[in-house]
Order: C-alpha cells, then sequence, then structure tokens
C-alpha cells in the first residue's frame, strides 16, 4: 500500500508517517518510480506506535516495542526490552500518582482551614461565586 492509504488506515497523516520513517521506527522501502510502499506488518507497527503514545509512552520508548514486532513476534510486548519500559513507564506513573496524592492532601488541608476561618470570621461574609457558606 502507498503512504496515503497506511496514513488513512493508522489514523495519522503522511508527514507522521514521513517523520516516523526518519526516526527508524517505519522502514522506508520504495518501489522502483521511488513510491514508499508499505504492507500490514508496518500498519501493524503503527498500530502499537499509537496505543503506546495514547497511554503516555514518548516515541522513543515505542522503540523496543517495534523492534519486538520487526524481530517477528507476534505482540510487541513479548521481549524483555518491551517488558523493561513497562516497569519504567509504571513506577514514573506510581511516582506521579504520589505526587498528586500529596498535592490533593495539601490542597484539602488548605481548605479545611479555609473553611474554619470563614466560619469563625465576623460578618459580614464575602460571597465569591454566589456562596455564602
Amino acid at each position: 500500500m502507498r503512504i496515503g492509504e497506511l496514513a488513512r488506515r493508522a489514523g495519522v497523516t503522511t508527514r507522521t508517517l514521513r517523520y516516523y520513517e526518519s526516526r527508524g521506527l517505519l522502514p522506508a522501502r520504495r518501489t522502483e518510480r521511488g513510491h514508499r510502499t508499505y504492507d500490514e506488518a508496518d500498519l501493524r507497527l503503527l498500530r502499537q506506535i499509537r496505543t503506546l503514545q495514547d497511554f503516555g509512552f514518548d516515541l522513543e520508548e515505542t522503540r523496543p516495542f517495534v523492534d519486538c514486532l520487526r524481530a517477528g513476534h507476534p505482540a510487541g510486548d513479548a521481549c524483555p526490552a518491551s517488558l523493561a519500559v513497562y516497569r519504567r513507564k509504571l513506577a514514573e506513573l506510581d511516582a506521579l500518582m504520589d505526587r498528586l496524592r500529596s498535592v490533593r492532601d495539601q490542597v484539602g488541608t488548605h481548605l479545611a482551614l479555609a473553611e474554619a476561618a470563614l466560619r469563625e470570621a465576623p460578618e459580614p461574609r464575602c460571597a465569591f461565586g454566589g456562596e455564602t457558606t
């Protein structure tokens, strides 16, 4: 298939495909007339890349999954390098969730203090957003 059809089927632009090719993630096969040509395996590579990017993986993090598919594995996450990327991403997400929990706790503490101060404040109370609790 040609670049336009692959782009359409993968839900990306031809510019994206050229970029992936320049990064070595997509093969650069050409016809004798110089047209790029792709097959179903390339579509599978692109779907793997897009899925991982939807999960928050950056483009370079997708490389081990692409390499795994190119090595003939039916799934891009069947190789040790792919599993290592999964582990790193999970650790990154866990750290981010811990940080968000900490920030949430801090905001909750400040809210409770502000509400207590408001209850003890003398009249008149300010009414932002229509609330006067």
